[in-house]
């Protein structure tokens, strides 16, 4: 493994956080308390449905690594279906995504606070680079509230720019706000395709965070004959004795 980082990034989803109680009725139900007009009579269980099936007709663009975002489907489904709000989408995000994924304690992976602290007294500068349609505002919304202290410089999330990784350009972006070169960052994520591959392409060590993740990843790429040489990380306390050893 390479010297001790700079700066280590991390992705969300599945590696800084997780979202156990996922629930998009429940967030549907929430922001019907902020419609004003339903000429149509659409029930929150149908919008539900609605937006459900609009994302996963998505799937082809987001293959090809394009991020459409959270509001745009807001926008377009309910002004589709006739739906007014009393509030703006931007506030209307934030509470549509409070309520389908309450921030609790269970979204907390194991040591991430003290990971994050470690990292922070040891002069290591950390950041954020996400797959998500929420915007940026929304998930460093997220991150404040459920890691108050962290000193993350940047949260990047792939809707503000319009593509996903593994596009190397995400990458690019923050090098260039971190002011780093390449073998200076760690990139620490939960998929191979997206997060490890992504990196290494823009030539950052990647670290495979694999707290909830597919056990199998390893055995799956063994067995398809794939070398393999990216570091494993089941608990982030096993990054610390990492770092420690540098």
């Amino acid at each position: 493994m390479k010297q001790k980082p700079k700066m280590i990034l991390f992705d969300y989803g599945g590696t800084l956080l997780c979202e156990p109680d996922w629930d998009m009725l429940r967030g549907e139900c929430a922001l019907f308390k902020h419609v004003v007009a339903n000429p149509h009579h659409f029930t929150p269980e149908q919008l539900c449905s609605w937006e459900k099936d609009y994302f996963q007709s998505l799937q082809p663009v987001r293959d090809l690594g394009a991020e459409p975002t959270e509001i745009q489907m807001l926008r377009l489904k309910y002004e589709l279906h006739g739906i007014k709000l009393d509030i703006p989408y931007e506030e209307a995000e934030f509470i549509f995504w409070d309520h389908t994924a309450p921030m609790t304690e269970k979204c907390l992976y194991p040591h991430i606070r003290e990971l994050l602290h470690y990292l922070h007294d040891n002069n290591i500068r950390t950041g954020v680079i996400s797959n998500i349609g929420w915007t940026g505002s929304a998930l460093r919304r997220r991150i404040d509230t459920l890691l108050p202290n962290h000193h993350f410089e940047f949260i990047l999330a792939s809707s503000d720019y319009g593509l996903r990784k593994p596009d190397e350009r995400l990458f690019r972006v923050a090098l260039e706000k971190a002011e780093l070169k390449p073998e200076e960052v760690w990139f620490c994520g939960d998929t191979y395709d997206k997060d490890i591959e992504g990196a290494r392409t823009a030539g950052i060590m990647a670290v495979l965070y694999q707290g909830q993740a597919d056990g199998d990843i390893l055995r799956q790429h063994v067995q398809k004959g794939t070398e393999w040489d990216t570091p494993i990380i089941a608990d982030w306390a096993a990054l610390i004795e990492i770092l420690n050893m540098k």
